[in-house]
């Protein structure tokens, strides 16, 4: 009886307005961001405007590195004024940056809306796995982790599947669409709470703060100095609570490092080497999303029950397997078996990988420390995308995946090193 009151107050806790609604964002900032990059910008920079591999991974980096800069700064001010006003701005400046593509074709234009965008999202996963993991607590991390990379999952593969139905002659209608979600997003934003224990009353604070300082001095470059070292210190104090052996850093940048050797080169490889038709590239879309969504949930629940350790190793070996074998293979029959295996490695990996990492993270300090480890694995969404264009032009079109591939191999390795420090050096 116990444990059946326990399990429904965790249920309680994982759906309470407050996670519903980031979720909710969650699902349509990445549907607007997997239709942007994954269906329209890739095919249309390439054929349209006949721009090489090489730029379009470095157009899509600038997308990641605009979103990579910000988001320890996101972590910072989530700590101290809370998630509506963090939440909005960004998402205010994703809006932005969808009316831009619809404006302008220019590439430059792109490469500035791809910026924007990334800034744009930048709050997003700080907020929503501060947010979410906070309401949950400890011990339901891997269910929340499920949770959120569902309606993360959900949105970046429905986004490019969607949006293929209302892509004609131009992009016209497309764009609509997505505006028309931003704005929807916007909406629902603006119901965000302030944040627990912080808020209007903190920005007050701060403004308050700001004010008395020039006033005292009217040099605002010493303010801003000044405001700066505090961001400075308060992150020195987030890193020096961590306590983790050495390969945890590089296993972050190799997580994201080998999505991002995928993420220019998917469409092309679907429509230029397998001349997969948009219906039958939108099957293996759906295929290995709902996959990967169906085993998120009923793994995450395991990996509370059991911990991270055989999760991790599986989904690594399994995604590992079906990536240096993917670009062998022509039969279709085959390659949706492998987008199934792939699908299941990522629904194993997902949850078990990211609670390990709030495992490490103490709670005094939790906006800032998911931020400085969204930036670090936020580098290897940026050097991805550079790096497997270069691959693509250079060796060819198997280059990309079976570099993605050794990367997880290599991540194997280190997660095992890690595994078995873990006890010693995490506090």
């Amino acid at each position: 009886m116990n444990r059946l009151v326990s399990f429904w107050k965790q249920q309680k806790g994982l759906f309470t307005p407050f996670v519903l609604m980031l979720l909710v964002i969650m699902f349509i900032v990445e549907f607007v961001k997997g239709a942007i990059l994954v269906s329209i910008l890739p095919i249309y920079m390439k054929s349209a405007l006949g721009i090489s591999t090489f730029i379009i991974g470095w157009t899509m980096a600038f997308q990641y590195i605009g979103d990579n800069v910000f988001r320890s700064p996101v972590g910072w001010l989530i700590d101290k004024i809370g998630y509506r006003p963090v939440m909005l701005t960004g998402v205010l400046l994703t809006f932005v940056s969808v009316l831009i593509m619809v404006t302008f074709s220019h590439s430059a234009w792109l490469i500035v809306a791809c910026t924007l965008l990334g800034i744009g999202t930048s709050p997003l996963w700080p907020c929503v796995i501060t947010g979410a993991t906070e309401s949950v607590g400890e011990n339901g991390s891997g269910t929340m982790m499920s949770v959120i990379y569902t309606a993360w999952l959900s949105g970046v593969g429905l986004g490019p599947v969607v949006i293929n139905f209302f892509v004609g002659e131009t992009y016209t209608l497309a764009f609509r669409l997505l505006l028309l979600l931003t704005v929807l997003c916007v909406i629902v934003t603006c119901f965000l709470p302030a944040g627990d224990k912080r808020g209007a009353a903190s920005v007050k604070t701060m403004w308050a703060e700001w004010k008395g300082k020039r006033s005292k001095s009217r040099q605002a470059g010493s303010v801003w100095s000044r405001q700066l070292d505090k961001i400075r210190r308060y992150l020195d104090e987030a890193r020096s609570s961590l306590h983790v052996s050495w390969a945890f850093y590089p296993a972050l940048f190799a997580q994201t490092f080998a999505l991002g050797l995928l993420t220019p080169v998917l469409t092309l490889y679907a429509r230029t080497v397998l001349h997969l038709s948009p219906t039958q590239y939108s099957m293996f879309l759906v295929a290995g999303g709902a996959i990967t969504v169906l085993f998120l949930v009923p793994v995450g629940k395991l990996v509370d029950r059991w911990g991270t350790k055989w999760f991790i190793n599986a989904g690594l070996l399994l995604s590992a397997f079906s990536l240096l074998t993917f670009p062998f293979i022509t039969q279709v029959s085959v390659i949706l078996v492998l987008v199934t295996l792939m699908g299941i490695g990522y629904a194993l990996l997902i949850p078990s990988w990211n609670a390990m990492i709030a495992s490490v993270i103490p709670s005094e300090k939790r906006g800032a420390i998911w931020g400085f480890f969204l930036t670090i694995e936020g580098c290897g969404n940026v050097f991805g995308p550079i790096i497997s264009g270069k691959l693509w032009d250079a060796i060819g079109h198997r280059a990309p995946f079976i570099a993605s591939g050794v990367v997880l191999i290599v991540l194997f390795v280190l997660q095992l090193f890690i595994a078995v420090r873990r006890q010693i050096v995490v506090k």
